[in-house]
């Protein structure tokens, strides 16, 4: 799962991107301190990893990861090259989702590029710089495939519907992710476009230490536009998570419950990043390693298979699948099949989240 972070200069961007990777971007109070793009590899809790370690020994205990792209600040006219942002747009351009970071904390040494915190406005500004970068890829490939439409491809004609379509949604101000298409191969076409605006957002509400649980009158604002337009909320205090970052664990536990939390943003960053994506996670256990690898729901057995080795899929013959809770309940594999738990699964099966399980193949 890849996500790219996109946000106006000095809303916490880079800050929340130190605090998820530990990688130590800049991260200072002025625009554009972001020269070229940041890239980082997340590793996403998950307590069902340490539970599944308790019962079984391992050398190695692998979770999901997501990896972050972090670009300079985005302003107003960066589709027509204004700012730096406009020159790495390209670089979110093959993520899966969009962690729109918003300004909601007021500090009067923390500089906003437009004199005031207004979390809708800048919304706005970010999402018409995208649709206006869209909207020009649009129109150019739109030019280029009607050349070569004249020989009567199949293939080009189908891309021209779909580009007209989406220069229509686009014209109108609206991000193509709100173009309805039900047939696979327009699908397949639109995601061959790389489009920004076809991407699902997740929107961080980057907020002061004393609302990072409750949120406040600005997140609220974010709330209410996102309710109208669509995507997911997440209220993060970027300051606290970067001094999270930094923490031994047992004292990062301290912090925690000194501020009543039970769990880093980046737990709730992570979750709602799958469901927005519609994705969930299954799990493969053995002496070697325990590893989560991340699927999309409704993925069945042999696909599972494939996300592990192609040969997987290829030559899948079956699954031996069981629940967590099962393992909790008979304390290891050996008395989960002796209880009758242990269930074989076919090509047809449906993957569910939180499956453990050991592929068998052929090939």
């Amino acid at each position: 799962m890849k996500a790219g972070i996109v946000g106006l200069p000095n809303v916490g961007k880079s800050t929340l991107f130190n605090a998820l990777t530990n990688a130590g971007a800049a991260a200072n109070n002025y625009p554009f301190c972001t020269i070229d793009p940041n890239v980082g590899v997340v590793p996403i809790p998950d307590p069902r990893l340490d539970t599944i370690n308790r019962h079984i020994e391992t050398k190695s205990v692998i979770p999901a990861v997501l990896q972050l792209v972090d670009i300079a600040g985005l302003v107003r006219g960066a589709s027509k090259g204004e700012g730096l942002g406009n020159q790495f747009l390209s670089h979110i351009r093959e993520v899966d989702a969009i962690l729109h970071v918003v300004r909601c904390f007021e500090n009067e040494d923390v500089t906003h590029v437009d004199g005031d915190v207004d979390p809708v406005r800048d919304i706005e500004t970010i999402e018409t710089e995208l649709l206006l970068a869209d909207l020009q890829l649009v129109e150019n490939a739109l030019t280029r495939a009607e050349k070569n439409a004249r020989g009567g491809d199949k293939e080009t004609l189908l891309r021209i519907e779909i580009l007209k379509q989406c220069h229509v949604i686009l014209s109108e101000g609206r991000p193509v992710r709100f173009l309805e298409l039900t047939l696979p191969e327009h699908q397949r076409v639109l995601k061959g476009l790389s489009l920004i605006t076809a991407k699902k957002v997740l929107y961080i509400a980057n907020v002061d230490e004393g609302d990072a649980l409750e949120g406040n009158p600005l997140v609220q604002r974010v709330q209410s536009y996102v309710d109208q337009h669509g995507g997911e909320v997440v209220p993060v205090c970027a300051r606290v998570e970067s001094e999270l970052a930094e923490l031994e664990p047992d004292d990062r536990i301290e912090l925690l419950e000194s501020m009543g939390m039970d769990e880093p943003a980046l737990a709730k960053v992570a979750r709602a990043a799958y469901q927005l994506l519609g994705l969930q996670s299954f799990f493969t256990a053995g002496p070697k390693e325990i590893r989560a690898w991340t699927i999309p729901q409704g993925a069945t057995a042999p696909q599972a298979a494939g996300t592990i080795h192609t040969d997987f899929e290829r030559g899948f013959i079956r699954v031996e699948v069981f629940q967590i809770a099962d393992l909790e309940t008979h304390q290891s594999e050996a008395k989960i099949k002796a209880a009758g738990k242990m269930r074989l699964e076919g090509k047809t099966y449906v993957m569910q989240d939180g499956d453990v399980c050991h592929f068998l193949f052929n090939v």
